[in-house]
């Protein structure tokens, strides 16, 4: 039995739907972050950063959306999360894992929280900078899949692509949203059909794109 410590919408979303997507049993644990609940000395025992998503795994705490997606897919081979370990596909499974938490997700860290570049609201210079870093990433990415897709392993379906369309989420009140560039918009209908997407909408209470 895992349990996921949640926040509806956010970096924990991912999560959700891989352990949908696994067929592990597991168990919601709410995180008010409206309520400053992530500050609780209780919740920072389990994640000192006071961030979501947790996952306790055989009692210990673990943390940080990429690592989880990897350890639940190595766990739960087969749910097909990822490729067998040792293929090709499988190392390209990580590198782009890893592409999205250091570049879109760091960088939506910053679009979302001005302070933590020093300022209650961003300049208008440094808002245009961070719109065009992740603008760029969407680039990237509409070719990448254009080329190769319709997932980001081709036609292999894997966690990457639910953490994939997650960001593209989190772009749709953005100056350009994600689905605006053909290809990305292709993966995000191929995710939001799956029952995995269905059910974390319900659960967190979420609508609209």
């Amino acid at each position: 039995m895992y349990t996921l410590y949640y926040s509806p919408g956010t970096a924990s979303m991912v999560m959700h739907m891989a352990l949908i997507e696994s067929g592990a049993p597991f168990e919601l644990k709410l995180v008010d972050i409206e309520r400053g609940a992530q500050r609780d000395p209780a919740y920072l025992a389990l994640n000192p950063r006071g961030v979501v998503p947790t996952l306790v795994i055989d009692g210990q705490p673990r943390h940080e959306s990429a690592a989880l997606l990897m350890m639940l897919a190595d766990r739960h081979p087969e749910a097909g999360l990822a490729p067998a370990p040792g293929t090709a596909a499988h190392d390209a499974f990580e590198q782009w894992l890893v592409y999205l938490s250091n570049t879109l997700m760091s960088t939506f860290r910053f679009w979302f929280y001005p302070p933590e570049l020093g300022s209650a609201e961003h300049p208008p210079q440094v808002r245009a900078a961070l719109a065009a870093k992740i603008e760029g990433v969407w680039d990237y990415l509409d070719r990448a899949l254009a080329a190769q897709g319709p997932y980001l392993l081709g036609d292999i379906f894997s966690a990457a692509d639910l953490l994939l369309a997650m960001l593209m989420r989190w772009s749709r009140n953005m100056p350009r949203p994600a689905s605006q560039w053909p290809a990305l918009a292709r993966l995000a209908d191929l995710i939001r059909a799956r029952p995995s997407w269905q059910q974390v909408y319900a659960v967190e209470g979420l609508s609209g794109w």
